[in-house]
């Protein structure tokens, strides 16, 4: 099981870390997601850890912005979202999968928690 939190409102420019917690066993052998959905829009990729926390992945439309780490010994995984823009308004979801090695990015995921809203004014 995941949670997410962290989410809220704040203005264009402004920063925001979410955080999400993962009550599972051998965290580190979990491979983790950050997806969103916007209103009327299908969800869709922003980032991704392996449990090795040294590969990531980053949707084109966050990278230079974004930033996702992970903290094994506290079983939680981090996005740093700087520069916010008013498109980035969504529910944001982390996710999770377990894999046999550290090192490997996922192809998807299959444990999800519940969503965390961030609202971005212009």
């Amino acid at each position: 099981q995941v949670q997410a939190s962290g989410g809220g409102l704040v203005q264009a420019g402004d920063s925001l870390r979410l955080s999400c917690e993962g009550s599972l066993d051998s965290f580190s052998h979990y491979g983790m997601g950050w997806f969103r959905q916007a209103p009327g829009k299908e969800r869709e990729f922003v980032a991704a850890i392996s449990g090795s926390r040294d590969i990531t992945k980053y949707a084109d439309s966050v990278k230079g912005r974004f930033t996702m780490s992970r903290d094994n010994a506290k079983n939680t995984v981090f996005l740093q979202m700087n520069s916010l823009k008013p498109e980035d308004t969504a529910v944001y979801y982390c996710a999770a999968k377990f894999t046999s090695s550290q090192r490997v990015l996922p192809p998807d995921h299959d444990q999800w928690g519940q969503g965390t809203l961030v609202t971005v004014s212009s």
